[in-house]
């Protein structure tokens, strides 16, 4: 199996998963159905909004309802999903539900794939029986050097048995360097897809507990823990019976998410939206009070195309094409700004720019 160099540093021996080639193309929606988990791992980089907690996320949009999960769906044209945690199968009976919400909505092809801690039989059944296509245990790091003697031996054979594409999905903690050959070598022994080694990362929730530990961020402009990518180099640098692959903080960052939120701006993009080289909408927005008048008063003073601008009632502002706005913004006598803002459901903010 060749070596492939990725972006932002990854590599990959062999065939990538699936769901890893959905990711490059940006058509996996990340399905956090839960922050319920059992363990409690050091490294763990959930966000306080959702660790321990027992919320729902599709992608960055907070779920209340089935339809939410579908509308996501669907503004990212999405092929594929990403269940995870917390551990999905803490809250199995809801995983099983958007499994199968999600092929009703999309047909059998739509691809999904979770990670779990679980090696219990009775719920990887379960996710075998509501259509799960592919399952990625993540051994605990104290069992890398023997996980040939553990409970995932049974649980991978289960889960093959019942026709799920099985791998391993764990850290790369450099000091564990010999443990992760093992682990590599117990996967390919036992004839599994992959293993992918993320880069472990600092995130504002686990970085008091990564600086307690001795870890250090690679450099100023990566959350990236330093000496990762020598100890993935040696790794990726021999040959193995399965599929290796080291997944980069950057490459989450810089590819994956930019690539999703491309996909997401093409879809959701108003007719007054420019979309930008990096997937994110400049707008041209008016803020203030009795905005509809104002539209019809632009419309009729500066012959503006209707289709051209709207009102968003939920955020209080009339948005129009920016084009246009930075023509006519000092004649309204109202705060006008250029903003560029994520396509994401929660609308982030990148940079606001005043005109008027």
């Amino acid at each position: 199996m060749r070596l492939e160099e990725r972006p932002f540093g990854g590599f990959a021996r062999g065939s990538l998963p699936v769901g890893c080639r959905q990711c490059t193309d940006g058509s996996k929606m990340v399905l956090f159905v839960t922050g319920i988990c059992s363990f409690h791992c050091f490294y763990c980089p959930v966000s306080d909004e959702k660790m321990y907690k027992d919320v729902v996320f599709a992608d960055e949009k907070r779920v209340t309802r089935d339809e939410d999960v579908l509308e996501e769906a669907h503004a990212i044209r999405a092929t594929g999903a990403g269940i995870t945690g917390g551990d999905p199968l803490d809250a199995v009976e809801r995983t099983c539900r958007y499994i199968r919400l999600l092929k009703d909505e999309f047909g059998p092809k739509f691809h999904t794939h979770l990670y779990t801690m679980s090696t219990d039989p009775g719920k990887i059944r379960m996710l075998a029986d509501a259509g799960l296509d592919e399952i990625r245990f993540h051994v605990p790091p104290g069992l890398w050097s023997r996980a040939a003697g553990s409970a995932f031996v049974g649980a991978s054979r289960l889960a093959r048995s019942l026709g799920l594409t099985v791998g391993i999905e764990v850290p790369l903690i450099p000091e564990r360097e010999a443990d992760l050959i093992r682990l590599i070598e117990w996967a390919g022994a036992e004839g599994l897809a992959f293993v992918n080694l993320n880069e472990m990362e600092f995130s504002e929730a686990n970085f008091p507990r990564m600086k307690v530990h001795g870890y250090e961020m690679k450099h100023e402009l990566s959350y990236g823990v330093k000496g990762a990518d020598p100890v993935a180099l040696r790794i990726l640098g021999q040959r193995w019976k399965t599929t290796v692959h080291y997944c980069t903080s950057g490459y989450k960052d810089g590819w994956q998410l930019r690539s999703r939120i491309k996909r997401r701006a093409e879809n959701v993009a108003r007719p007054w939206d420019v979309i930008t080289e990096d997937g994110t909408l400049l707008k041209g927005i008016v803020e203030g009070p009795d905005l509809e008048p104002l539209m019809r008063d632009i419309a009729r003073t500066y012959r503006v195309p209707k289709d051209l601008m709207g009102v968003d009632g939920p955020r209080k502002r009339l948005e129009i094409a920016p084009w246009i706005l930075e023509e006519i913004a000092p004649k309204l006598r109202r705060p006008a700004f250029l903003v560029e803002e994520y396509p994401t459901a929660d609308g982030l903010e990148v940079e606001r720019t005043r005109l008027a």
